[in-house]
């Protein structure tokens, strides 16, 4: 961690399955995982550790710390669109990665499209209490990817340790999930989906910011609204956070 940098955490997230897939097609049938962590799923975890709509977590990189393995389970998921007559449930298989364990260096920065929170914007505050969450493993439950696969962070220093991939060159992985456009975050009543060609360097993978997606790889879904914050109405001041953490 860099002690200069008074808005970026280091953590390690590990756990004993994974499930990174595209959210546009995961509803029903059967489910198969990235090989690799989705940016949205690691912004999901910083979030887990510490987040306000006062900022946005950007992830900047993470790193593959053991082998990519995959295993599969015989799963029976609720049939959404069924007959009358037919059972609530169906037979599936569904594709996990295990025993994972990832590094991941990410930053925050200011939501600018959240104008009325700007006198939370104390950057050593939130600072403070996001290495706090994190030394005490995170505010909410760590998901890897999705609900059932459980996972753990810790903090630590991004690059410490042997990686399984530390000695490959170059591994490509083709067009995957990015991450969500959100309206609260971007400005534009729009919510979409973006898609890139990650490619993993003695791994590690740098994400591409999420403007820097080509408008090519993004897909509109709907419209939506924005929920209304303000501080001390349903938010509590980061001044005051800092308090409970004493």
């Amino acid at each position: 961690m860099n002690p200069a940098m008074k808005n970026s955490i280091e953590f390690k997230v590990y756990g004993r399955e994974a499930m990174f897939t595209d959210p546009v097609s995961r509803i029903g049938g059967e489910k198969c995982s990235y090989h690799i962590p989705t940016y949205e799923a690691l912004k999901g975890i910083a979030k887990s550790i510490y987040w306000k709509p006062t900022f946005i977590w950007v992830i900047d990189k993470v790193r593959i710390m053991k082998p990519i393995r995959t295993k599969t389970k015989c799963l029976k998921p609720l049939k959404y669109n069924r007959l009358k007559d037919e059972p609530p449930n169906s037979l599936a298989i569904y594709n996990y990665l295990y025993d994972v364990e990832y590094q991941v260096a990410a930053h925050f920065k200011w939501n600018e499209h959240r104008p009325e929170l700007a006198q939370d914007q104390n950057e050593g505050k939130h600072y403070n209490v996001a290495l706090r969450a994190l030394n005490l493993g995170g505010r909410q439950d760590i998901f890897l990817g999705s609900r059932e696969c459980q996972g753990y962070v810790e903090p630590c220093h991004f690059g410490e340790g042997n990686g399984e991939y530390d000695k490959i060159s170059e591994l490509a992985f083709g067009l995957t999930f990015h991450g969500f456009d959100y309206p609260d975050e971007t400005g534009n009543e729009m919510f979409r989906s973006r898609f890139w060609n990650p490619k993993m360097v003695k791994g590690v993978i740098s994400f591409i910011r999420p403007e820097d997606c080509t408008p090519e790889h993004c897909k509109p879904l709907h419209k939506m609204s924005v929920k209304p914050f303000g501080v001390d109405i349903n938010q509590t001041a980061v001044i005051n956070e800092e308090e409970v953490w004493q």
